[in-house]
């Protein structure tokens, strides 16, 4: 078996994992039109090349004289999911060789992290950097963010698909590692997070809003977030409906229910509720502290930088563009042009939209 690893990224082929060499988690009709009817900033060619003649450009690119990176970053920052999948796909079938491996072999640092998440199925993705914030030293809020992003900012097809890829690639599920690795009351809270599956449709009941605005204000007060109900109501209700309630409780209580979480304390459990009420209601809003974070400061989180644009370029970077400069008075696009330099920096800004 075959593995690398860089900075806080490791991937690791299980005993089942195939995709390394081509293999692709399907996407559902409702998850390609959650990834195409959006508000991301990627920008796909009005004519897209067949993945045929990508791929000859990306063997070209690979076997000059040196790596041709801007023709990759060019060919695959410009390419959606589906157009991604099918390069995968067909690469192996002209190559026999994994196009994820090639990558690898040919860049290196922050650039090739960022271009083989591009590259991966976002199923895929997103079930491997899960399974490295679990398999981390350190569990702090930095990385078990990572999980409730994936389960409170996505759509629940997504989740679906994750937990699916996370299944074929590491033997076991997502839930069991998580109750594995994590303890109390974070794994209470964790596993029911990621083992819901919502309904995706616009219904919202104000009277289970009203009753429980209710219920969440009611634990808050008695400091027991960790109340089966209140996890209940966040893992199972769909995300209009909670919204319905959030604003219920706003209305009624007259603070937002994420500030009122810290009457209950400042440990990683509210801290986790917090996250999880921002990705469910405004997910603009963490992202934007995401990224934000990761550049404020001596040093640049790179691997947070990364995550947070490869993750939602296909699905609300220019809402978070517009929020972070709501948040912080400054654009978005000039804070990652200035803390990031050369292929890395383009990577990520032909993913917000620039041209490179």
């Amino acid at each position: 078996m075959s593995s690398f690893s860089f900075k806080s990224f490791s991937w690791r082929k299980s005993k089942s994992s195939k995709s390394d060499s081509g293999r692709s988690f399907s996407s559902s009709p409702e998850e390609e039109r959650f990834l195409t009817e959006n508000m991301g900033t990627l920008r796909v060619p009005e004519t897209v090349p067949s993945p045929a003649e990508d791929c000859d450009r990306l063997k070209k690119a690979f076997d000059g004289w040196g790596t041709d990176e801007k023709a990759l970053i060019r060919i695959l920052g410009q390419r959606n999911a589906a157009q991604r999948k099918a390069i995968r796909e067909t690469y192996l079938e002209l190559y026999n060789e994994s196009l994820i491996d090639r990558i690898h072999a040919e860049l290196s640092g922050d650039f090739r992290k960022a271009a083989i998440l591009w590259a991966y199925d976002p199923a895929e993705r997103d079930a491997r950097l899960a399974n490295e914030a679990l398999r981390s030293y350190k569990k702090g809020i930095h990385e078990l963010q990572v999980l409730v992003e994936i389960a409170c900012a996505t759509s629940p097809h997504h989740l679906m698909a994750v937990r699916q890829a996370y299944c074929s690639l590491f033997d076991c599920s997502l839930e069991e590692d998580i109750f594995s690795t994590i303890s109390m009351p974070l794994r209470k809270l964790l596993v029911g997070l990621v083992s819901s599956f919502r309904h995706d449709k616009e219904v919202v009941d104000s009277v289970v809003a009203d009753s429980e605005a209710n219920l969440l204000h009611d634990a808050i007060n008695a400091k027991q977030l960790n109340r089966s109900g209140v996890i209940w109501i966040l893992s199972t209700r769909n995300f209009f409906q909670l919204r319905a309630t959030f604003a219920c409780y706003k209305q009624k209580y007259g603070n937002p229910i994420d500030q009122d979480i810290v009457k209950c304390g400042n440990s990683d459990l509210e801290s986790l509720f917090k996250i999880a009420i921002w990705c469910i209601d405004t997910p603009e809003k963490h992202f934007a502290k995401v990224i934000n974070k990761a550049i404020v400061g001596l040093g640049t989180d790179e691997d947070s930088l990364t995550r947070a644009i490869v993750s939602r370029a296909e699905i609300d970077t220019m809402k978070i563009r517009e929020e972070y400069s709501n948040m912080f008075k400054n654009k978005l696009d000039d804070d990652v042009i200035g803390d990031t330099s050369g292929d890395y920096k383009d990577m990520l800004m032909i993913l917000l939209g620039a041209k490179v």
